[in-house]
């Protein structure tokens, strides 16, 4: 769990004493905010806040935790604010890219950020987690996975990218003039795992199962472990890597713009400039 994120719900709904006022002034919406408060009443193990039809009210509790929360949540906002004038003064961007995204997108991306006289570091992590970063500020700007819950960030276009299927060498989707997705019953789907960036996974699967395919998913946090368990013979997958020679793996071209990777950039709010420049690489690399 994020408890720097949660505390600052935390510290909001007691400044507002209202759900609403709260989600407002951190810029989301009611319901993130209330389930989060409850995730961190139960990590606590305590009940911070009685809900009124009136608001908000602090219990005993909650009352005795504020100032440590409170205390808390400045001094990350101080440490973030100094790691900003670092970071702005060494001439270093803070970019940060999805797993799912292509290699070659990623160091496309890394290029056009790069300025002349300073330099760009890199993360590659679960959506989730880059959202996560770009709010708190450790990172300035990050192409993550749509859809995806981005609740105090700044979010720009959705732009597809190619994506193709990937199947055991020699499976009958690879013979037949037609494949179709139903075919593939049998086969595991080998996919990154719910909690890398859950409202994508569910999409994900739910088209599968439109398509008439309801396959029990195998973990698989990237596109070397899709192609692993391609090669096993017991998955499919899909994967951003363009066709290419690889023992024991077919790619199949199967409703390419259904398919597609769904990516977008996300910043913080004073980054404009470099998500823009995020924006274009996105868009010379789209779907056609």
């Amino acid at each position: 769990m994020d408890l720097l994120r949660h505390l600052r719900f935390f510290v909001a709904v007691a400044d507002e004493g209202h759900f609403g006022r709260a989600a407002a002034a951190l810029d989301m919406t009611q319901p993130p905010l209330s389930q989060g408060l409850r995730r961190l009443e139960q990590h606590l193990d305590i009940e911070l806040v009685h809900r009124t039809t009136q608001g908000a009210v602090l219990t005993p509790a909650g009352r005795q935790l504020l100032p440590r929360a409170r205390l808390l949540v400045d001094d990350a906002d101080r440490l973030l604010a100094e790691s900003r004038r670092i970071a702005q003064l060494s001439g270093t961007t803070r970019f940060a890219a999805t797993t799912a995204l292509p290699d070659r997108v990623v160091t496309a991306c890394v290029t056009a950020l790069r300025p002349a006289d300073g330099t760009v570091s890199t993360t590659i992590g679960s959506t989730v987690d880059l959202v996560a970063d770009v709010r708190s500020g450790i990172c300035d700007v990050a192409v993550i996975e749509h859809p995806a819950l981005v609740d105090g960030v700044e979010a720009g276009p959705v732009v597809k990218l190619p994506r193709w299927l990937v199947v055991p060498a020699g499976h009958r989707t690879t013979t037949t003039e037609r494949p179709t997705f139903p075919m593939l019953t049998g086969l595991h789907f080998a996919h990154p795992p719910r909690p890398a960036n859950p409202p994508a996974y569910d999409a994900l699967l739910d088209l599968l199962r439109e398509r008439g395919l309801d396959t029990p998913p195998l973990p698989a946090p990237d596109d070397r472990a899709v192609l692993a368990a391609v090669a096993a013979g017991t998955s499919f997958g899909l994967t951003t890597t363009p066709p290419t020679p690889t023992p024991g793996v077919a790619w199949l071209t199967l409703a390419p713009q259904s398919v597609a990777l769904r990516v977008r950039v996300v910043r913080r709010t004073d980054t404009r400039g470099q998500a823009d420049v995020l924006d274009r690489v996105l868009y010379r690399e789209r779907l056609r």
